[in-house]
């Protein structure tokens, strides 16, 4: 008999005997879990077949994986979440052929998804995640139909709805809640944004860190052409340093939306020249209520720019313009709005973009995230 075949047959004795090691007997009753806040019981999988359980009995003597990541109600701010545990380990013989399945319960206990088998014992969840929400989970290994036993539950907190990090504000105000500070009425639309209810309301976000270079993007609805001149003059992003008025403001930038569909910006970088559009450097846009505009500002390397896309993030450009300009973008503390800020007594008057709905607010020296761009 040849030495390849004696191999495949101690490998086959190996894999036979950890796998009749693992089947329950009389005397040894099979491990039972229930899920958390569960009966126990799962749905069936979206193919028909039925869904594993907490519950089935261990028929593969290997160790159960640890779970790594994320663990202990970790916060997570960014997705797509992908869920790692170790490797599991053969009693009795060493299997590299183990494959990994993995169950995720929501926050009520009832099965929210389940991966099918895998090669690796990390597992990227694909169905949205409810904000504030505590999701668990658990991994196991598999051969075939012989099922290992199952890991202790770890969980995580899916993202609160935004955070401001550093010199970074993701903001999706899509769940009736902002990162930032509400000035005047909003409205929170469900699934939807926040829309600015008068001329006066905007929100500001304040950086813990200057964002020297970057960007400022967001998805906005309902703008529209309400005039045949480019009054009002209103705005729909803007950022200045501190709480000096917007107009006099050292390190004003804003983007704005003018009474007849008019595209127009303005940005300093301290004390002395400044860049903005000039005459017909102000594009007339014929905005429409019912369409989406993926909205960003970015300065970066001696350049400003403004882009809208009628759409969202990846539909058509409609304004694409920018200039180059001197000094570098240094104010402290740095302020971030939606709309603009007013206070009585300033220069100007109240000049957000009334009725606007925004969601998505993206700042960061960093590239805008898909999980941005809903």
């Amino acid at each position: 008999m040849h030495v390849r075949d004696i191999s495949a047959i101690g490998l086959s004795l190996l894999v036979s005997l950890t796998l009749a090691c693992g089947r329950p007997t009389t005397t040894s009753p099979s491990r039972s879990v229930s899920a958390p806040g569960s009966a126990g019981s799962l749905a069936p999988l979206a193919n028909g077949t039925a869904a594993a359980s907490l519950g089935d009995a261990v028929t593969l003597k290997v160790t159960a994986p640890q779970a790594q990541s994320p663990v202990n109600d970790f916060v997570v701010l960014t997705s797509p979440v992908t869920l790692v545990a170790s490797n599991a380990t053969g009693k009795f013989a060493a299997l590299p052929i183990l494959q990994y399945r993995f169950l995720v319960f929501g926050p009520t206990g009832t099965l929210f998804q389940e991966s099918g088998p895998l090669s690796a014992p990390s597992f990227v969840l694909t169905a949205p995640l409810d904000f504030d929400a505590r999701y668990t989970w658990r991994a196991r290994a598999e051969l075939g139909d012989a099922v290992g036993p199952w890991s202790t539950a770890a969980s995580f907190i899916a993202q609160t709805g935004g955070y401001i990090i550093g010199s970074e504000i993701y903001d999706p105000l899509m769940n009736g809640k902002t990162v930032g500070e509400i000035h005047g009425p909003v409205t929170f639309i469900p699934g939807v944004g926040v829309r600015m209810d008068s001329r006066g309301s905007y929100i500001q976000y304040t950086l813990p860190q200057t964002l020297g270079e970057g960007e400022y993007s967001a998805l906005v609805t309902n703008l529209a052409v309400i005039s045949n001149t480019e009054d009002p003059k209103d705005r729909i992003l803007t950022m200045r340093e501190g709480d000096a008025a917007i107009n006099d403001n050292e390190y004003r930038m804003s983007v704005d939306k003018r009474g007849n569909g008019a595209i127009a910006w303005r940005f300093l970088t301290g004390p002395g020249p400044y860049i903005e559009t000039i005459g017909r450097e102000r594009r007339i846009y014929p905005f429409h209520e019912s369409l989406t505009y993926f909205v960003q500002a970015t300065w970066r390397q001696g350049f400003f720019n403004v882009m809208f896309r009628e759409g969202g993030v990846t539909g058509n450009t409609v304004y694409d313009f920018g200039k180059t300009y001197r000094g570098n973008y240094a104010p402290f503390p740095h302020r971030v709005f939606i709309g603009s800020p007013y206070a009585p007594g300033e220069r100007g008057g109240v000049s957000t973009v009334q009725d606007m709905i925004v969601r998505q607010v993206w700042v960061s020296s960093r590239p805008r995230p898909s999980f941005a761009n809903q």
